[in-house]
C-alpha cells in the first residue's frame, strides 16, 4: 500500500470514528432520562465549576454522565452561562434539555403570599407552614425574630404591622429570615414614601403612629373607596379628643379569647387595645396594612364626619353628628 493510500485510509478512519463519536454523543444528549422519583428538585450551588454542576446533578438524581455533560457544555460554549438556583426536572428530559435549562437560569421559584389585614401571628404561621422554606425562626420569640433581621423595633417585642403584605418569590430552602427581611424592608420603603407625601396637620407624631392608624383602617374597611373617609373619621376623633371606639382594636386585644363575636362586656373590659376604654391610638398596629391603607392614613378625605356605620354590603354611611349616626344605626343595624 502506498503512503498516499495509507494516509487516506487513516484519514477515513478518523472521519468514521469522529462521525461515530458525534452520532453517539447526539444519541446520548437527546435520549430521555428516567428519573426516580419522576419529578425532583436539584439545587446548583453558587460559584460552582462545570464539573461540580455535573456532579451535583448526578447526586441529585439526574443521571447525566459527568464527562459527556462537560464535553457537551464546552462544545456548545455554555460553560460560563450556567446559573445557580433550584431546578425542577421531570422524567423524559434529555441531557441537552437539562443543560439548556441551567444555562437559561430557568429556576424553580417558590411563593410565599402574605395577605393584607393579616396579623403578624398569622404571617408567622403561614411561613412556618411553607414546606419550601428553611425554618430558622422556629422557636424564636417575636423580639428574637426582629433582632435577627436587624430591626430596631426589636425592643418593642412586637412585629405587628412592620411587614409588607405581598407575594414573595424564593428558591427552595431559602431561610424564612430572608422573607421577613424583605417584607420588613419593603414596609419601611412604603411607609417612608407615604409619610413624605402626607397631608399637613395630621394628628400623628411619628410614622409609626400613622402605621398604627393604617392598620386600623385596613380592618375597618370592606370597600376600598371608603378608606379615606374612615381615615378622616379617626383623624377627626383624635383631634377632638374623642376615643376612637373601633371594634377591631378591641378584638385584637382579646387575642385567642375572641370567638367570632364581640359582646358589650368585651367593649367594657379594659386592655391596652380597647379604644372604648382608652384614648388615642393603641400601643402598636393591629394588622399588616396595604399601600392603600397607608395612603388613606396619610391623606384622609376632606370630611368633618365623626361617625360611620356599615350598610351591611361592605360600604359605610358617614355622619357628622351623633343624631345622624343614631338614625343610620337604626336603619342599617336595627332595621327600623
Amino acid at each position: 500500500m502506498t503512503l498516499f493510500k495509507k494516509c487516506f485510509a487513516a484519514g477515513a478512519l478518523v472521519v468514521v470514528l469522529a462521525a461515530a463519536a458525534i452520532a453517539a454523543g447526539y444519541y446520548w444528549a437527546t435520549r430521555p432520562l428516567e428519573l426516580t422519583p419522576a419529578q425532583l428538585d436539584v439545587t446548583v450551588k453558587p460559584h460552582s465549576s462545570l464539573r461540580s454542576v455535573a456532579l451535583q446533578l448526578n447526586r441529585g438524581g439526574v443521571p447525566v454522565e459527568p464527562e459527556l455533560f462537560i464535553a457537551m457544555t464546552r462544545l456548545l460554549g455554555l460553560q460560563s452561562d450556567l446559573k445557580s438556583g433550584n431546578y425542577e426536572f421531570k422524567s423524559g428530559i434529555t441531557p441537552y434539555e437539562v443543560l439548556q435549562k441551567i444555562a437559561r437560569g430557568d429556576v424553580n421559584e417558590y411563593v410565599a403570599t402574605i395577605i393584607e389585614g393579616w396579623t403578624f401571628k398569622r404571617m408567622r404561621a403561614e411561613l412556618d407552614a411553607n414546606p419550601a422554606l428553611k425554618h430558622d425562626t422556629l422557636g424564636m420569640s417575636d423580639a428574637d425574630l426582629m433582632s435577627a433581621i436587624g430591626a430596631p423595633e426589636a425592643s418593642i417585642g412586637n412585629g405587628e404591622g412592620l411587614f409588607f403584605p405581598d407575594t414573595y418569590l424564593f428558591d427552595k430552602d431559602t431561610s424564612d429570615l430572608d422573607i421577613y427581611r424583605r417584607a420588613y424592608r419593603l414596609m419601611r420603603v412604603r411607609l417612608d414614601e407615604a409619610w413624605l407625601a402626607r397631608a399637613p396637620n395630621l394628628p400623628y407624631k411619628t410614622p409609626y403612629d400613622a402605621l398604627t392608624m393604617a392598620s386600623i383602617i385596613e380592618k375597618e374597611t370592606g370597600k376600598a373607596s371608603d378608606r379615606a373617609l374612615v381615615a378622616a373619621v379617626f383623624a377627626n376623633r383624635l383631634r377632638a379628643g374623642m376615643p376612637l371606639q373601633t371594634d377591631p382594636t378591641v378584638i385584637y386585644g382579646m387575642g385567642d379569647s375572641y370567638a367570632g363575636r364581640i359582646r358589650k362586656k368585651d367593649l367594657q373590659t379594659d386592655t391596652p387595645y380597647n379604644t372604648y376604654t382608652r384614648m388615642g391610638l393603641p400601643p402598636t398596629p393591629i394588622s399588616l396594612p396595604s399601600v392603600a391603607s397607608l395612603q388613606a392614613a396619610m391623606n384622609p378625605a376632606p370630611s368633618s364626619a365623626l361617625y360611620f356605620v356599615s350598610r351591611g354590603d361592605g360600604s359605610s354611611i358617614f355622619s357628622d353628628t351623633l343624631g345622624e349616626h343614631n338614625k343610620a344605626v337604626d336603619k342599617y343595624i336595627r332595621g327600623q
